[in-house]
């Protein structure tokens, strides 16, 4: 049988946000994930994700048009 942890659990063994767990969830980045009526359960031995979100402050496609110099 599987343990399940809730995303209160999750969010306190990860050390990150019950709504970025929430979050995680729904776009389907935790594997195995299900929702319950309105609550979240995740798998107890799934592992924390890596931190995808962009650190080094250069954004893909979001170059500005610069307009030449008179």
């Amino acid at each position: 049988m599987i343990n399940y942890m809730s995303a209160g659990e999750a969010a306190k063994k990860w050390g990150i946000s019950k709504r970025r767990i929430t979050l995680l969830c729904k776009t389907g980045r935790i594997p195995g994930a299900s929702i319950v009526g309105t609550s979240w359960i995740i798998p107890a031995d799934t592992e924390k994700l890596p931190d995808a979100r962009i650190k080094s402050g250069k954004y893909v496609g979001s170059k500005k048009k610069q307009t030449p110099k008179k």
